[in-house]
């Protein structure tokens, strides 16, 4: 099973597509490890910077409304994992996309708006730390002597898969 949780990458804003996670140009790639230094080249958000220190250390990603829409491609999910992204905490996905990430074992949670909205609130606060609980279903988001606390669900089956490492292992598993 993979690790979750690690230093928080805030991308403060809807509708990041597919393209932007990562171009279309480099889908001939057969690999996964030759997505990682093009992950998140293409994303148009202020101040953001693709080469920046995420890259390496930042672990969870915490964004807006309806990520990885855009073309249908496992690639995405890809091009986060092989940069040890394992996580995205959003209002909602892009249904393909959010499966996809299921399907290979990381976690793509749903929170409210509001809930979203509070968690960015640490974002001005320095580096933020989400421990993940996947057992009792809890977030914990930690920042210079603050913490929050958040519930998440995860469908009993999308939670198979995450626990067998993905779709793979747990047809692997199963058949």
């Amino acid at each position: 099973m993979k690790t979750f949780g690690g230093p928080v990458l805030f991308l403060d804003r809807s509708d990041i597509n597919t393209d932007e996670i990562i171009p279309a140009k480099y889908l001939t790639e057969v690999k996964k490890e030759a997505l990682k230094p093009y992950c998140l080249e293409d994303l148009n958000l202020a101040g953001f910077d693709p080469q920046g220190k995420w890259r390496g250390h930042c672990k969870v990603i915490v964004t807006r409304e309806n990520f990885g829409c855009g073309s249908s491609r496992e690639h995405a999910p890809w091009a986060l994992e092989v940069n040890e992204i394992t996580v995205v905490i959003a209002e909602n996905y892009a249904r393909i996309f959010r499966q996809n990430m299921f399907n290979g074992g990381m976690l793509a949670i749903e929170l409210s708006k509001e809930t979203i909205a509070d968690i960015f609130t640490l974002a001005d606060k320095g580096d933020v730390n989400c421990d993940i609980d996947i057992v009792n279903k809890k977030l914990v988001f930690t920042t210079s002597g603050v913490k929050k606390e958040y519930a998440f669900t995860v469908s009993e089956f999308d939670n198979a898969l995450v626990n067998a490492g993905g779709w793979v292992e747990f047809a692997d598993s199963r058949y």
